[in-house]
């Protein structure tokens, strides 16, 4: 009997040492893993310590100052700026990878636009009697501007996607020639683009004014899709978009281009990353945009491009697109391709 008790006590006390155990091991073993990675985290500080090469290149990616031969306000005694590489990621990944995609829905929506829509025709036969709309000036400042827009969006976009577009056509040798080429007419060129761009918005600011007659325009579109005459002044709703995109984006990519162009200033070489990111993105989507004021001006609209190279327009077009304007200036009506200046504030307006 005696020993059958001490038997029960025995196992008793082994499974309460067992259940002991068990339980601090749960709770403290992983405690261990700290032990061991510390162990080894100093074993491979130790090991870094001991290797001078990988603690050079650590110094040079975290920025260090040191002595290098070269000058200037970005590379004074820094070897190597390690946020450059984080620059270079950005422009060469999700921008250089996504801004293409904004040009190609731009292109397709035109091109589908067209095949269902087709060139809005002037309605009814030409009696050849126009109506002042561009004068000389107007015409000069924005084909100035138009001109050095196109060179500078080809030169533009070539160093942007020219790695991956043009090096497969051209070959390395090629593009090399190319791009310097490029960043040549671009650089040079960009500060007279920025006065032009400042001219027209100057100069046509005060008659992109929002009124009434473009909230109609709107709403119903434009009759873009309807094919509805909707009234509309010296510019319609539309027109005016256009320029205060001419404006906005003209203002950034005119001062972030501005910022590049001329690194003697004392900018940071972070300050010319960002504006490199800043200028590349609102240049595409400018691009972009301007897609469609092309189309609208040539294909897409008919009788728009003979008031830009002639300064007149036809009286069935200026009825038909822009009534309410017509009615101011319907008196200067003249048959004729006789080229007259508009009077002050009836043409002052950016094109259409």
């Amino acid at each position: 009997m005696n020993t059958r008790l001490e038997s029960k006590k025995r196992h008793a006390r082994i499974m309460l040492w067992s259940a002991v155990i068990i339980v601090f091991g749960a709770m403290f073993l992983p405690l261990a893993s700290y032990v061991f990675t510390d162990t080894v985290s100093a074993r491979a500080a130790a090991a870094q310590d001991a290797n001078p090469r990988a603690n050079y290149w650590r110094a040079v990616r975290e920025g260090n100052q040191g002595y290098t031969s070269s000058s200037g306000p970005y590379t004074t005694n820094v070897l190597i700026q390690n946020g450059g590489q984080n620059w270079r990621h950005l422009r060469n990944g999700p921008v250089a990878n996504f801004l293409p995609w904004i040009l190609a829905v731009m292109v397709l929506v035109i091109a589908l636009y067209h095949l269902i829509k087709g060139t809005q025709r002037i309605e009814g036969p030409i009696s050849g009697k126009t109506v002042p709309r561009w004068t000389l000036f107007e015409r000069v400042l924005h084909w100035y501007t138009a001109s050095l827009f196109i060179v500078l969006a080809i030169t533009g976009l070539s160093l942007l996607f020219g790695r991956a577009v043009l090096i497969p056509i051209l070959g390395p040798w090629g593009f090399g020639a190319w791009a310097d080429f490029s960043i040549m007419l671009h650089n040079y060129l960009g500060p007279f683009f920025v006065v032009g761009v400042l001219l027209e918005i100057l100069v046509w600011a005060r008659m992109n004014i929002p009124k009434e007659a473009d909230r109609q325009w709107f709403k119903k579109a434009g009759g873009l899709f309807s094919g509805e005459h909707v009234p509309a002044g010296r510019s319609n709703g539309g027109e005016k978009v256009w320029f205060w995109m001419v404006a906005i984006f003209g203002i950034v990519v005119s001062v972030t281009g501005l910022i590049l162009d001329f690194p003697n200033f004392e900018q940071s070489r972070e300050t010319m990353q960002l504006m490199n990111i800043i200028h590349a993105i609102s240049s595409v989507i400018w691009v972009a945009i301007a897609l469609g004021h092309m189309y609208m001006g040539t294909l897409g609209n008919e009788g728009v491009l003979q008031g830009m190279t002639q300064g007149r327009v036809s009286v069935e077009w200026a009825k038909q697109h822009h009534d309410l304007w017509y009615e101011e200036v319907k008196d200067q009506a003249s048959s004729g391709d006789t080229e007259s200046a508009a009077e002050p504030g009836s043409a002052a307006k950016q094109p259409s």
